[in-house]
């Protein structure tokens, strides 16, 4: 990785004290930089010569590649150059041009399955098969409540592909799909080590989740998996001496479903817990801990490092790439956000259980108008009880139709769920909230599709990360929206990440780096 043009920096002969000397070497992180004691001022100083006869030499820092910031056996395990993901955003806004970009960058992308229909997976695992051969890359399985079966179906199609790489997502438990999926294809090499088909990376938020997954599953799963017939005896035997993911995504305050949890004090308790669960169920290979999760900035993603994170994993920054499955007007609605332009609101599929996901508030209603839906909805036993003149105003600035017409596309779509339809007729509070899943779930579609009728009530995954992002770039070639590309945005976190983790390095030495060697202007990589 390196700039377009050649540095301007020139050779040092002499050793740097002064500020702008000290900040010129720290961007050279691919060259040792050599410490040298000035006894006479108590004073340290850095240069790129190994002698300086009149300083006393007290160490020499390495170089420093962005490759080499997280786990390498992160890297080496799923065959990439550098420890750097892009996450999973829904509804194919993780595209598979984005998946594609990533993977022949030496990076990781998982394509954003949830949402969508088994066929449309289906089509995009043909076309990065086509696309990437033996190159690595992953796909979403979101933990589907209300729709087991789907959950099912998709692991069904990953087994049968042999999709590699799956993020699991907004579980809360573990289901006997992901389960399957992660035991299926479980061997031994000649050498007794473990091969595994599927690598499960887990998105987790929560300890007890990531307990689940950290753990090996309950024999009771296991078992049931081995009656059915959906792993063998001996998948069952070797799965129960594994954690169901070595791959564990901390999710801190991110985009879509939250848990808006500070990274640092989140990642240490996780991390601290794989330790521990390793050494109790005594793991032959260690659980590797990522993060994602408000990383908007090279000086996030160096954190994110210097905490011990295994690999990083970006979302809200990558939806207004130029390869993001998400129209025109809502990258510009994106590229416009500050930090504070997010807000939480209800989940179109954890409706009912009042489960909420963080959204773009600037340029667009749908925060507000998604919480007046569930505030009808704790305050009514059904559509039927909402008085006239609410439902009035619901039909005209909401949902843009009456709720008949409303309800007949809602039976359309759950024609292949006949018993939600069943317990809609049974239960009036049920049919309500389908009614209102339906808005929900179609305003995502309609920043996708940029449909210019619903700009209003576009709903759009944000976390703070992508006005932290847009505040960096202020100024600079990724200002523009035609200009961010997803690769360029990754290569300037990892050059930039190196450069502050090299300032870190020579202040802890005893330099006196100036604050300025702690920023990182955007800058075309390659």
């Amino acid at each position: 990785m390196s700039t377009s043009s050649p540095s301007a920096v020139p050779p040092f002969a002499e050793l740097a004290f002064d500020a702008a000397s000290i900040s010129a070497l720290v961007a050279r992180v691919r060259e040792p930089l050599h410490l040298f004691m000035d006894e006479e001022a108590a004073r340290v100083g850095v240069a790129l010569e190994a002698v300086h006869a009149r300083y006393t030499p007290i160490g020499t820092l390495p170089p420093l590649y962005p490759e080499w910031l997280g786990d390498r056996a992160f890297t080496e395990t799923h065959g990439l150059r550098f420890p750097y993901v892009a996450g999973e955003m829904a509804n194919g806004i993780a595209s598979v041009a984005l998946v594609v970009a990533m993977a022949r960058a030496g990076m990781l992308g998982f394509f954003g399955a949830a949402g969508l229909s088994l066929s449309r997976v289906e089509q995009a695992i043909d076309e990065l098969e086509a696309a990437l051969a033996d190159e690595p890359w992953g796909i979403n399985l979101i933990h589907s409540p209300h729709e087991p079966a789907l959950e099912e179906a998709l692991v069904d199609l990953y087994v049968r592909r042999g999709v590699r790489r799956v993020s699991a997502s907004a579980f809360m438990a573990l289901s006997l799909a992901v389960v399957r999926l992660a035991a299926t294809g479980l061997a031994r090499d000649v050498d007794g080590r473990v091969i595994r088909r599927h690598h499960v990376f887990a998105k987790i938020s929560r300890s007890e989740v990531a307990t689940a997954f950290m753990s090996p599953p309950p024999a009771a799963m296991l078992e049931t998996l081995v009656t059915d017939g959906r792993i063998t005896h001996d998948e069952a035997a070797l799965a129960a001496t594994l954690p169901v993911a070595t791959e564990i995504t901390v999710e801190a305050d991110s985009g879509g479903h939250t848990d808006n949890r500070p990274l640092v004090a989140l990642f240490p308790a996780i991390r601290a817990l794989a330790d521990t669960l390793s050494a109790q169920h005594r793991y032959d290979e260690p659980i590797r801990v990522g993060v994602g999760g408000g990383l908007g900035t090279p000086a996030s993603v160096a954190a994110a490092f210097s905490l011990g994170a295994a690999y990083v994993v970006t979302g809200s920054v990558n939806q207004a790439a130029i390869e993001a499955g998400l129209s025109t007007g809502a990258k510009e609605l994106l590229c416009g956000a500050s930090m504070a332009d997010v807000v939480m609101a209800p989940a179109a599929d954890m409706f009912e259980q009042g489960v909420k996901v963080q959204v773009l508030r600037r340029g667009t209603l749908f925060g507000m108008r998604a919480q007046r839906l569930y505030e009808l909805y704790r305050a009514y036993d059904g559509l039927d009880a909402i008085p006239p003149d609410v439902i009035d105003a619901l039909e005209r600035e909401i949902l843009l139709g009456t709720v008949a017409s409303v309800w007949t596309e809602v039976q359309r779509y759950f024609a292949h769920d006949p018993a939600e339809l069943e317990r809609a007729a049974r239960e009036p509070k049920h049919r309500m909230a389908l009614v209102f899943r339906w808005y929900l779930g179609l305003s995502s579609r309609w920043a996708i599709e940029g449909d210019p009728r619903r700009r209003a009530d576009y709903q759009i995954w944000c976390g703070p990360a992508m006005g932290a992002f847009n505040e960096w770039v202020r100024g600079s070639f990724l200002e523009p929206p035609a200009a961010r590309a997803a690769v360029q945005i990754a290569l300037n976190f990892l050059e930039g990440a190196a450069t502050i983790a090299r300032a870190q390095q020579l202040r802890a030495a005893g330099v006196a780096v100036p604050a300025a060697a702690f920023s990182f202007a955007p800058r075309p990589l390659a």
